[in-house]
C-alpha cells in the first residue's frame, strides 16, 4: 500500500536541498537517509533520501543524484510516498493511517447516522474527515478528540460529538438570541 508521506517545498541553498512538508507522524521512520521514495507525478521519482536536517523548525532533505539548486527547484510540489505493508499499524494506538478510517461509518453519540468518511484532508492546524452525507451532500468533521470521540476499527465506525450548527443547522448566533430575550448586556448608552 502506498502512503503520501511528505511534499517537496522549494529549494535551500545551492546544494540541492529541499524543504519537504511533512505528511506523516513517522518522519524519522518515513524520512530517514537510505528510504527510497516514489513519486507524484512518477516521471520525477524514485526518490533515495541521502541526508535529512532540521533547519529553523523545518525538514530539509537532499536526494541522491540532486546536486544543485536548479535540480533542488524542478522537484518542487512532488509529492513522496512510501510503500508500507497494508497490515503495519502506528505504534501509538490513538494513531491512525488515512486507509484506516476511510469508508468508516460516522455517527452521533446517540446513534444517528452522518455519513461515510470519504477522505481526510491535512491541514496545518488540524485534519478533517470529509463525510458524504447519504443525500449526496459532504459535511467536514474536525478529527480532534473534543468532536470525533472514539474510532472503532472492529465496528467499522466513528463517533463524534458535534458542537451545535456542524452537521446541521442548529447553530445559533449569540446577539440575535440576545435579542430575541431582551439582554441589554454590554448595550451602549447605559448609566453609569
Amino acid at each position: 500500500m502506498q502512503l503520501v508521506v511528505a511534499r517537496v517545498g522549494r529549494a535551500h541553498g545551492i546544494k540541492g536541498e529541499v524543504t519537504v512538508e511533512v505528511r506523516t507522524d513517522e518522519p524519522e521512520l518515513r524520512l530517514g537517509p537510505g528510504a527510497v521514495l516514489l513519486t507524484d507525478p512518477a516521471s520525477t521519482g524514485p526518490l533515495t533520501i541521502e541526508t535529512g536536517r532540521v533547519h529553523s523548525g523545518r525538514l530539509l532533505l537532499r536526494f541522491a543524484g540532486v546536486r544543485d539548486r536548479n535540480a533542488a527547484e524542478a522537484l518542487r510540489n512532488t509529492l513522496l510516498i512510501a510503500e508500507v505493508d497494508p497490515d503495519e499499524v502506528p505504534e501509538d494506538p490513538d494513531e491512525y493511517y488515512d486507509h484506516q478510517l476511510m469508508d468508516l461509518d460516522v455517527v452521533t453519540k446517540d446513534g444517528a447516522e452522518v455519513g461515510r468518511i470519504t477522505e481526510i484532508s491535512h491541514l496545518p492546524s488540524q485534519d478533517l474527515f470529509v463525510v458524504e452525507r447519504p443525500d449526496g451532500t459532504e459535511v467536514l468533521i474536525p478529527f480532534v478528540e473534543e468532536i470525533v470521540v472514539e474510532i472503532d476499527l472492529g465496528e467499522q465506525r466513528a463517533v463524534i460529538d458535534p458542537p451545535p450548527g456542524l452537521i446541521d443547522d442548529q447553530a445559533e448566533i449569540a446577539s440575535s438570541r440576545d435579542e430575541e430575550n431582551g439582554s441589554t448586556e454590554g448595550a451602549a448608552g447605559a448609566d453609569v
